[in-house]
């Protein structure tokens, strides 16, 4: 199988796609092989969000230690606090680490230490040679099988993602069994995606790397898209470079304002988009979900449909510039405050580079090429790292736009051809993430459903708290109080934002559960 003709094929592939649909996906664009090497990419993607999502390119931020609660056990799983609400559970504890299908991951495997064995250097050497020739050796992937190092785990999951079902794919597959001692037709997720089911059992046990692993990721993913090089060349950067994946789309390095598709097939992000107030926004039913924004006494609503499409905009709302990437795949649609960033620092152009974390888009900044953590805002890569930029949030209600428009008579929403003369699909994913997540996530927290949806705020101390929105908005409805940690819910316009105990908005934004408690290591969680 020649690599080059595969990697021009992919691209080929989506840009067809995505000029036949005039729209793009996500960054869960292509679903990982297994499903299919022409998989169909208008349910794909995200993730950055498609493999879709979009994401960013780092495990999740270190925040504070969470309060110590006194947990009890409950169903086998979640753990009560002293008043009842605060729930906190760390998986690893229970010795029951499941993926979203219910599937149990056996032990880590044994792992080794120092360098790689100089017979499985000479095999990996010889399989990159090859991949820049144009074609690969199944023998020498073989071999990395009988090395013994689980280390090399890592590589096969990198090589799964690239190459179509068939013979190279079953030796990869038979390597990582040996390496590792999985039987992978346990998993039901392996029945979907091989490559899947590889990757998640490396997460959820968070196996090592060996020295020198980024160094053969630069030459893999730099050989499929060279506008990710800048990302490898900060080699002090916060990047882990275990849970980073493609997402099945390459970069957006288009620039600001250029309202083209992206030649060569990015998921391409909405610059100043075009805005009519309630009255011109009559096209827009209804029911149909908004992302909201009020900044600087003015409100705006973002069509999902839309951002579904763009997964990032770049705006000015309020007399100040924002970001707000959305990351299908993981739920989750974020408001970044951009020119927040220190003197002499240009305004960051947010865009998707086409990979994802852990299916988290990676976004990343047009102007300096810095990596951001999608889901903190904290730059991990490039000159915004080493000034150490943290962009700060402000709170993104999601609604659907009768309950927002009756609640803020005075706002605008994105015009229906968001400003560029464009037509959009109101349900341009099909219910894509119907059956649970369609990349690598790892372990998962089982206090909710992977899909839940949970607004989400971190404290001061870095504390993270999350509401399970549906009961929350319930109980709000019906009267009550959602409070928990000095963190208090409150209804707007059909949806939620939170405040603390002296009534003073804190910042957060709705996810799906799997990705929250993933990104929010040890986070509190309210129940009702």
């Amino acid at each position: 199988m020649r690599f080059r003709m595969l990697a021009r094929s992919v691209t080929a592939l989506l840009v067809a796609t995505l000029l036949a649909a005039a729209c793009a996906t996500s960054d869960t664009s292509t679903p990982p092989p297994g499903t299919g090497p022409a998989a169909d990419t208008s349910t794909a993607a995200s993730g950055e969000d498609a493999g879709r999502q979009d994401t960013s390119a780092t495990s999740a931020d270190a925040t504070a230690d969470a309060p110590e609660t006194t947990a009890d056990t409950a169903a086998g799983v979640a753990g009560a606090s002293e008043d009842g609400n605060a729930v906190v559970l760390d998986p690893r504890e229970t010795g029951q680490l499941r993926n979203f299908l219910g599937y149990t991951f056996p032990p880590a495997p044994e792992v080794q230490t120092g360098p790689l064995q100089r017979a499985a250097l000479n095999d990996l050497n010889m399989i990159w040679s090859g991949l820049q020739r144009g074609g690969i050796s199944g023998d020498a992937i073989a071999r990395l099988g009988q090395t013994g190092d689980p280390r090399l785990g890592w590589i096969v999951s990198d090589l799964l993602r690239f190459i179509p079902p068939g013979e190279l794919t079953d030796g990869a597959i038979s390597a990582f069994q040996s390496l590792t001692g999985v039987r992978l037709a346990d998993d039901p997720v392996a029945l979907r995606s091989p490559w899947q089911s590889v990757t998640d059992h490396l997460l959820a046990w968070d196996l090592p790397v060996f020295d020198g692993y980024a160094e053969y990721k630069e030459r893999l993913f730099t050989l499929v898209e060279p506008g990710w090089q800048p990302f490898f060349d900060d080699v002090d950067s916060d990047i882990d470079w275990r849970i980073v994946s493609w997402g099945g789309v390459l970069i957006d390095n288009r620039e600001l304002g250029d309202p083209r598709l992206c030649p060569r097939g990015c998921i391409p992000a909405l610059d100043n988009p075009g805005v009519t107030d309630v009255e011109g926004g009559s096209w827009y039913p209804d029911d149909g979900i908004v992302f909201a924004v009020v900044l600087g006494g003015e409100a705006r609503a973002y069509p999902r449909h839309i951002m579904e499409i763009h997964e990032m905009i770049n705006d000015t709302l309020g007399g100040r510039r924002i970001g707000m990437p959305y990351c299908t795949l993981c739920g989750s649609a974020q408001a970044y405050l951009t020119e927040e960033v220190p003197d002499g620092v240009a305004t960051p152009v947010l865009r998707t580079s086409g990979l994802l974390s852990r299916s988290n888009k990676v976004m990343y900044d047009l102007v300096t090429k810095s990596v951001f953590n999608t889901f903190t805002g904290r730059a991990i890569s490039g000159p915004l790292r080493r000034q150490g930029v943290v962009l700060p949030q402000t709170t993104v209600v999601t609604t659907t736009w009768g309950e927002w428009k009756a609640a803020h008579p005075d706002t605008t929403i994105v015009a229906e051809d968001g400003g560029i003369g464009r037509s959009y699909p109101l349900n341009p994913l099909g219910g894509r993430d119907d059956n649970g997540p369609i990349f690598p996530v790892g372990d998962v927290d089982e206090r909710l459903s992977v899909q839940d949806q949970v607004f989400g705020v971190v404290l001061d101390d870095g504390t993270p708290v999350a509401f399970p929105v549906e009961a929350a908005v319930a109980e709000l409805e019906a009267g009550g109080t959602v409070e928990l940690s000095g963190v208090t819910l409150q209804l707007d316009g059909g949806g939620v934002r939170a405040v603390d105990a002296a009534g003073e908005p804190i910042e957060g934004h709705q996810s799906f559960w799997f990705a929250w408690s993933q990104f929010m290591a040890d986070t509190l969680l309210w129940t009702p």
